[in-house]
């Protein structure tokens, strides 16, 4: 930066070398991007900061009748036609008006608390365009809300190093210089040692320097006593830097208030923070909605995993001593354990969802779609479960019964078997259909199978389609056996145990083999049932989303744009700050 003089004024030349005036106006250019982005605040682009090498611009900020005018008349030092001439009239100024001094611009603003919103939202105008402030009040003290007006000018606009404070009319009757002093800077509170105050009389200086009849000595006396050149000298020690080192803070602080209109643009009201509540209400009940059935997913996987660690450790104990076999009763009651395990865990699972659905349906009535059931039973689950471990149901008792008879033949075979009767479905004579027919029979059989009286007719026949859904509920059950039978692995594949009895391993490593085992695939359950139970909600809450568009789009819509300006000029405006306030 150089600082130049002409003709007694001070020129001042920009340098663009990365320094605080680059940054700002770096920062102006995003901030146009930012507010162009949507017609809210496209209307602001003109009040950004913009390359400007034009004079400093010194703006005069006081009440009416404070003396703004005439103190500009005496840094002028004009004749007395055209002091008469710039104090004449009330409201003495209307709109800003520029003066030209010792190199800078004064500005004259409409004199605040006049009574005239014109007039005070020029003279806003008017501060939002000054690189500094000659706040202007008088020796009858400012009224609280002049002292909140300067406090703003100073704090939030950021003025406080760039201002001095005129106390004018000082040479009125029965005023004590020392007691109004005092009482100013106790108004300034935090700032009062930082912005200078000069008590001045503007009247008195031009006075003494238009009255010829005055000598020597009482015109110098009474300029000295009017303050007016030490208001000059604050005045030339405030642009001293020239406007490359004033501009950058004023820009920057103006950029600021930009972006506060701009965050006031996108304060919502009506129809728009209508939409907006209500896009949000809908948003967090899905989001509770989710979060219930996602605790009750975690709770429950891990109990099947608990459930099948415990197993394992019951199945090791078990070992008998003598030939390393899990006795029959022990392996056929940890099996029954893991059937009904698998089935509780279904149930509880399934009446999260159910629950989550009623609550939305309480919410935003039946527009909301029903879950898809998440297991194959049409005795619903999902919304009862009163048996035990030991009330075995009919469906996996006879699956169980039919494996432990085909493990006679080779545990191959058992596996095949069950793997049959899993995929069964519709066909006619799979193993699923078998088991179906052969359950229909009876009519306890019958019973279990159509609690809901959809499949059979009560006389030993299917209904149509009915035999096709036995058997997919049959399929269902046997999946769950199949499941059972991973785990129970070593405990059911007897064959293999035959053939290791001629080279036994030792009893413990044994044992320890099956609780690995177990332990394994309690792991492999727990990821398993927590992946899928995910997908199964994700599903479903896709089409909950998708029903309840309608409330939420415009909403939606309104808090995505809102949340997107708003993240932008909050990175601006930490950036700027810390232009501003480079030491916080």
């Amino acid at each position: 930066m150089g600082l130049q003089m002409t003709d007694g004024d001070p020129v001042d030349t920009l340098e663009n070398d990365g320094g605080p005036n680059a940054r700002v106006l770096a920062l102006s250019t995003r901030a146009e991007e930012v507010l162009n982005a949507h017609p809210r605040t496209r209307g602001l682009i003109a009040s950004l900061p913009h390359a400007d090498t034009s004079p400093l611009r010194i703006a005069l900020l006081g009440p009416y009748s404070a003396g703004k005018s005439m103190l500009i008349a005496a840094l002028l030092r004009l004749p007395p036609a055209a002091v008469a001439e710039l104090v004449d009239a009330a409201p003495k100024t209307q709109e800003p008006t520029p003066y030209r001094w010792n190199g800078v611009t004064l500005v004259d603003l409409p004199g605040t608390l006049s009574g005239n919103d014109e007039h005070s939202d020029a003279a806003q105008r008017g501060v939002r365009g000054a690189d500094a402030l000659m706040i202007v009040t008088t020796s009858e003290l400012p009224g609280e809300a002049e002292t909140r007006a300067i406090l703003q000018a100073l704090g939030a606009d950021g003025f406080a190093d760039r201002s001095v404070v005129v106390v004018n009319k000082m040479s009125a009757e029965n005023s004590d210089r020392d007691v109004i002093l005092d009482e100013i800077r106790k108004r300034l509170g935090p700032f009062a040692d930082r912005v200078p105050i000069v008590p001045t009389d503007a009247r008195d200086y031009v006075d003494a320097t238009n009255d010829h009849e005055l000598t020597i000595v009482q015109r110098d006396l009474l300029v000295a006593e009017s303050g007016i050149d030490a208001l000059a000298a604050e005045l030339r020690r405030i642009i001293a830097p020239g406007v490359s080192g004033v501009r950058p803070e004023a820009q920057a602080f103006e950029l600021l208030r930009v972006l506060t209109d701009a965050e006031q643009k996108w304060v919502l009201d009506g129809e728009e923070l209508g939409a907006a509540e209500t896009a949000k209400k809908v948003e967090e009940s899905i989001s509770r909605a989710k979060e219930g059935v996602l605790s009750t997913l975690e709770r429950e996987s891990e109990v099947v995993a608990s459930k099948i660690r415990k197993a394992g450790g019951r199945a090791a104990a078990g070992v008998s001593e003598k030939d390393g076999v899990v006795p029959v009763g022990v392996a056929r009651a940890i099996s029954e354990e893991l059937v009904y395990t698998s089935t509780e865990f279904d149930v509880r699972f399934s009446s999260s969802v159910r629950t989550a659905f009623d609550a939305l349906v309480a919410d935003y009535g039946t527009g909301v779609p029903e879950p898809e059931a998440w297991v194959n039973e049409l005795d619903s689950p999902e919304t009862t479960f009163d048996a035990s471990p030991d009330d075995e149901s009919p469906f996996a008792r006879a699956v169980r019964e039919a494996a432990e008879k085909a493990a006679k033949a080779g545990a191959g075979k058992m596996h095949e078997w069950i793997g049959k009767v899993a995929i069964g479905g519709n066909g006619q004579g799979s193993a699923a259909s078998d088991i179906a027919t052969w359950l229909n029979k009876s009519q306890v059989g019958q019973k279990v199978l159509d609690a809901g009286g959809k499949i059979t007719n009560g006389v030993g026949k299917f209904k149509p389609w009915g035999k096709g859904k036995a058997a997919n509920k049959v399929a269902t059950t046997a999946g769950k056996v199949q499941t059972v039978l991973a785990v129970m692995g070593p405990l059911m594949d007897l064959k293999s145990v035959v053939q290791d009895q001629g080279k036994w391993m030792a009893i413990n490593k044994h044992r320890k083999m099956i609780r690995d085992h177990f332990d394994e695939e309690a792991l492999r359950q727990r990821t398993g049932l927590t992946d899928a139970g995910k997908q199964h909600l994700s599903e479903w809450i896709v089409e909950v989303e998708q029903s309840l568009s309608g409330l939420t789009k415009q909403g939606t819509e309104i808090s995505a744009a809102r949340e997107t300006a708003l993240e932008g000029i909050k990175s601006l405006r930490e950036e700027a700050e810390k232009i501003v306030r480079p030491t916080d």
